[in-house]
């Protein structure tokens, strides 16, 4: 008789009460009071570490202390609760405060999103409040308190791994991130370049919904905008200044949080906490392979979970997690409840603001499993189709609904990442560099992939393994990623991010494959150890040998660039050839030429994952160099100016400024600016419009998105005048045609011997910048 499909088997359920908060939790243990400090330390000590870090860099006591009460008590233990009431799987307490920690975030952001429409923002506080409330009133619901449905401890030495990758993950925040973005004025200036567009997206959530573009007054906002409600949220609520949210302590919590649920899937994945932990420690460190003296860029990098630069990646990261637990629980039958498919929604529905890129690549696995099922046992499994039907429902909502159908600068462009890649390898521009160069570059990328996740051939040995639902989702996003990456185009390589999201999963998955096939092979650590070390040596001493140098030298051929991984992968071969006939057995030999690719991937980390300041985000990025601007354009008293705007205006009023290109780097224009509007909270007429949907939308491939003029010649004409030549008309004209009632102007650009002051009222100065009032006296 044939098996039956794993989503009809029964699966036995731990005796326990019919119902409560204790219904499927295992037998207690009761802990000693020693080994509950024992257990408490490692969080201290990643706390205290995060702390010391914080307060080194600018952060006062005073706001950490109101910023961790509120994640606590606002996010983290109303989270718990829930989490606790309908998640029957048992949970460490920290896995259930990593889990409840999500949701929070989650509930809070669709909390946020009515209370701000309504004009009351506070009122996001009824999440927690109310969450309290029912926990308490509700007798079926109090015994959730005492922390029914916990798992057995967890060892120290699992607890104390979790804290020192948090641990750092923060040291390495301070060094490569903090180091470099300070809070004060003007090194405040020199931030990286997208810093101040979230900060203005932060400014706008706080004030308005729906959110608009801040600065362009009247745009729509196409963009992933919900981790600025958060933001947002807990400005309002702790009066923590958004600039210290942003640049010291929102990403930190979900770093955390996501450390400890990646290993909490990991376990689910990989079965044991050793798998777990390799998987963790793979999504981290490990990278392509780095052949090549000098930068690689593009695609031979990966970002992590380290994310800074683009807060979107990491929240969304956050949010999706939860996803492949709940998914792997009902794959598996550890979750049967119908509670399942409410949480499944919430987080759907928090990933599509949070990050959409997952979705489309969630489907393509979801499609995937539901194909190798129907295959396999020629049956649909229900669950899988509702969940299918919930991922398409929700992808199709995102883009049709939620960001209006626009493409924002998503072009099919087949190879446009390779080619890009290659220019910046070879030190041309991307128009350049063949057809037949991308193609070459597009198949250098999949062998990249397929030496860092050699592991995954493992599964092979075991088919029954390589085809678990859980398995065939994670290889079915990271199809799908690699080939919405190699067919889409935009001007800022953001369908990279289609490559970078499923890898802390595929880590997962070569993790398993690794160690299936190391057990079947019946290796010591001493063989796995050699091979590692081996494959090490192998980068090393080919990046040695061929010393192809990145950018190429004049007059190199693009086929040195394939070089050493060609020679890679003719090691590879030798050794398997040399172990098989050596006559140690077929299945040792594959197991130590996986291990010794894989290892390959190792060096490439070191420097851009562990050793300090030369970490650089190939996705956040520009594909033109840029570099931040010197010191000595960066303008005096631009910060007390905004500060004094925002302090002395309402946030509905309309502000109009005569900067619109990056300081030095006016010629070209590059119009991703965004000061004004990131230290005013204010909306403008017209600022910078590089990342607004006409712009992108209207980007043609071999265009510098950032240089395209603005779209409105009648309004940037009107806004312009006032501050070239201004008069009582041009007053008027942007006072009662468009609403302006600020000027923020810079007055190192207004032409010598302009007197702006005679026709609008000073109302502050400092150092560059000056702040004006548009009045009918002043006007007329």
């Amino acid at each position: 008789m044939p098996e039956a499909p794993p989503f009809q088997r029964s699966t036995p359920q731990p005796s326990a009460p019919a119902s409560g908060p204790d219904a499927g939790a295992p037998p207690r243990t009761r802990l000693t009071g020693r080994r509950r400090i024992l257990g408490l330390l490692p969080a201290v000590a990643a706390a205290g570490c995060s702390a010391i870090v914080l307060g080194r860099y600018g952060v006062s006591a005073w706001d950490l202390a109101r910023f961790a009460v509120y994640v606590a008590l606002g996010i983290a233990l109303p989270g718990l609760l829930w989490v606790r009431a309908v998640y029957r799987p048992a949970l460490t307490l920290t896995e259930g405060l990593a889990l409840g920690a999500a949701l929070g975030y989650a509930a809070e952001v669709l909390t946020y999103i009515p209370a701000r429409a309504l004009g009351a923002p506070l009122l996001v506080l009824a999440w927690p409040l109310g969450t309290y409330a029912l926990f308490l009133a509700v007798p079926r619901l109090r015994g959730h308190w005492r922390g029914a449905a916990r798992a057995r401890p967890a060892p120290l030495w699992w607890s104390w791994s979790l804290a020192l990758t948090v641990v750092y993950l923060v040291v390495w925040t301070a060094v490569n991130f903090f180091r470099t973005q300070a809070l004060t004025w003007p090194a405040l200036g020199a931030s990286f370049v997208d810093m101040p567009f979230h900060l203005a997206l932060v400014g706008e959530v706080k004030h308005h919904l729906p959110p608009m573009v801040p600065t362009v007054a009247g745009e729509p906002l196409v963009y992933h905008w919900f981790v600025y409600a958060h933001l947002a949220a807990t400005s309002w609520v702790t009066g923590v200044e958004p600039l210290v949210l942003l640049f010291r302590l929102a990403v930190l919590p979900m770093l955390a949080a996501l450390v400890v649920l990646l290993a909490l899937i990991g376990r689910r994945v990989t079965g044991s906490r050793a798998g777990s932990l390799g998987a963790l420690a793979a999504t981290i460190l490990v990278t392509a392979p780095t052949l090549y003296l000098g930068s690689a860029a593009g695609v031979f990098t990966w970002k992590t979970v380290q994310s800074w630069s683009s807060p979107t990646q990491t929240f969304g990261a956050l949010l999706f997690a939860p996803i492949m637990l709940l998914l792997i629980d009902q794959f598996e039958g550890r979750q049967r409840s119908r509670h399942t498919w409410a949480l499944l929604a919430v987080f759907l529905l928090a990933v599509m603001g949070a990050k959409a890129t997952y979705l489309p690549l969630l489907t393509a696995g979801l499609a995937a499993v539901v194909l190798v099922e129907a295959v396999r046992w020629f049956w649909v499994p229900r669950r899988v189709l509702v969940a299918l039907g919930m991922a398409g429902a929700t992808l199709l909502f995102a883009q049709f609904v939620f960001f209006g159908g626009v493409r924002q600068g998503i072009v099919v462009d087949p190879l446009s990442i390779m080619r890009v890649t290659l220019a910046n390898l070879a030190g041309r521009s991307a128009e350049e560099v063949s057809t037949s160069g991308a193609l070459g570059v597009a198949l250098l990328c999949v062998l990249c992939a397929a030496i860092t996740w050699c592991g995954v051939l493992g599964l092979a040995c075991r088919p029954r393994q390589l085809l678990r639902p859980p398995v065939v989702l994670v290889l079915g996003m990271a199809v799908a990623g690699l080939g919405a990456a190699l067919l889409l185009g935009h001007p800022h390589l953001s369908q990279g991010y289609f490559l970078q999201a499923p890898y802390p999963y595929v880590a997962m998955v070569a993790v398993l494959g690794l160690v299936t096939v190391v057990r079947r092979a019946r290796l010591g650590l001493k063989q796995v150890a050699v091979a590692a070390v081996a494959g090490i040596a192998a980068v090393y001493a080919i990046r040695t040998v061929f010393a192809v140098r990145v950018p190429l030298e004049p007059g190199r051929d693009d086929v040195a660039l394939y070089v050493p991984y060609i020679a890679l992968l003719g090691v590879a071969l030798l050794a398997g050839v040399a172990l098989l006939a050596a006559g140690r057995g077929r299945m040792r030999a594959v197991a130590l030429v996986i291990c010794l690719v894989t290892a390959a991937g190792t060096p490439a980390a070191w420097a851009t994952r562990v050793l300090p300041g030369t970490y650089r985000s190939p996705m956040s990025a520009p594909p033109h160099p840029n570099g931040t601007p010197p010191a000595s354009v960066i303008p005096r008293g631009a910060f007390a100016a905004g500060r004094w705007l925002r302090a002395n205006s309402d946030p509905g009023d309309l502000v109009a400024t005569n900067v619109h290109c990056r300081w030095g780097h006016e010629n070209p224009c590059d119009s991703r600016v965004f000061w004004t509007t990131a230290l005013t909270e204010r909306r403008v007429l017209v600022e910078g419009w590089a990342y607004t949907a006409t712009n992108m939308d209207s980007w043609r491939d071999g265009e510098v998105v950032e240089n395209r003029p603005f779209w409105d010649r009648d309004r940037i004409q009107a806004n312009d005048a006032v501050f070239q030549d201004p008069s009582p008309q041009t007053v008027r004209r942007l006072r009662d045609d468009y609403g302006v009632r600020w000027l923020f102007a810079d007055q190192r650009r207004l032409r010598p011997g302009t007197h702006l002051w005679a026709h609008a009222k000073l109302r502050f100065r400092s150092g560059d910048y000056g702040v004006y009032e548009l009045t009918a006296d002043a006007a007329g």
